[in-house]
């Protein structure tokens, strides 16, 4: 999974990073506002942890500029203890929670994983499922029901980013984000290649119809196999 941390202090923010990085997340950084609306924009994050005071745009206004544009990304807010009203504004604006500075990052984790329960993205065990698909992110295993996928690197993470957006279509510059990275030298046919190699080894186990491509846009993972 990839979470998007946006913090001005820069010690603060390496350590965040850190933390989930230990929990096998893949992350980006921002310590400005600015920058950070800019990678939130590219909707490839599966979380994003969000300091609400910073240079530029503030982290309410962030909140507010996504949620217009129907980014449906998990938001924590990260505020001083008297920030009150910055709490309040940011959790109607459309955060799904906050913490107060200082905190433990034990904490941070524990909300994580609750907001992407709440969310759907991931079940009480922090598994991703879809039908018989089941991925153990911790473990960076895949399954069909009990069957090991046995993925390439590059097709586990097609599938998780897939899994974490069931149901909505994922364009190929997203995925090419997601997958391979903003400055990647990859040639974007690479996704239609390695998309290819993933039905491939579902239909082998009778889950390659959840897979559907989206003519001239992307991608999209259905709930049921069956729907057209």
């Amino acid at each position: 999974m990839r979470v998007l941390v946006v913090e001005d202090d820069t010690s603060l923010l390496k350590v965040i990073r850190d933390v989930f990085e230990s929990e096998s997340f893949l992350t980006d950084g921002a310590a400005t506002g600015d920058e950070g609306y800019y990678l939130a924009q590219q909707a490839i994050h599966d979380l994003i942890i969000l300091d609400i005071m910073l240079p530029g745009m503030g982290g309410v206004e962030i909140v507010t500029l996504l949620r217009s544009q129907s980014m449906l990304a998990p938001i924590i807010l990260l505020t001083a203890k008297d920030a009150v009203e910055d709490r309040v504004a940011g959790l109607d604006a459309g955060a799904d929670d906050y913490l107060t500075k200082p905190f433990a990052v034990s904490e941070l984790l524990a909300r994580s994983r609750a907001v992407l329960r709440r969310r759907g993205t991931i079940g009480q065990g922090g598994e991703l499922t879809c039908g018989p698909i089941r991925l153990v992110p911790a473990a960076r295993d895949a399954f069909n029901g009990e069957t090991p996928l046995n993925l390439t690197a590059t097709e586990y993470q097609l599938l998780e980013f897939f899994l974490c957006n069931k149901d909505q279509i994922l364009t190929r510059e997203q995925i090419f984000d997601r997958v391979w990275g903003f400055d990647s030298v990859t040639a974007t046919s690479a996704i239609d290649v390695y998309v290819h190699h993933l039905r491939k080894k579902l239909a082998v186990h009778g889950a390659g119809a959840f897979l559907r491509t989206v003519r001239g846009v992307g991608y999209l993972l259905k709930g049921e196999p069956h729907v057209q």
